[in-house]
């Protein structure tokens, strides 16, 4: 099973918190039967529903893109037009592409 799978998830949380089914449930105002769904795969959750369990269990989960470089990526064609822009348009293309990151992470 996937560690990134919303059931393993889940589960790991509620095991490490030391809860049952039932006191997790109650804690997040929900019922046992939705987060026994949840465990055993019946269902997926949302990310809100997902991250309040859990949350609900004590603990965090982080979610994040991370850029990583493609080798013969068309991204690398931009290379030279960037490189001919003044330190202030590149700060500018800094900011919108963290702008743009920054909203992604809230998706």
């Amino acid at each position: 099973m996937s560690k990134l799978n919303p059931s393993h998830l889940l589960h790991e949380a509620r095991q490490k918190a030391g809860l049952t089914q039932r006191e997790l449930a109650e804690r997040a105002g929900t019922s046992q039967s939705v987060v026994g769904r949840i465990e055993s795969g019946a269902t997926n959750p949302t990310v809100e529903t997902l991250n309040h369990l859990i949350s609900t269990a004590g603990f965090e989960l982080h979610t994040e893109l991370v850029i990583r470089p493609v080798e013969n990526s068309h991204m690398l064609d931009d290379v030279e037009r960037i490189l001919q822009l003044t330190p202030e348009e590149r700060l500018e293309e800094v900011k919108a592409a963290n702008k743009f990151l920054n909203a992604a992470q809230h998706v």
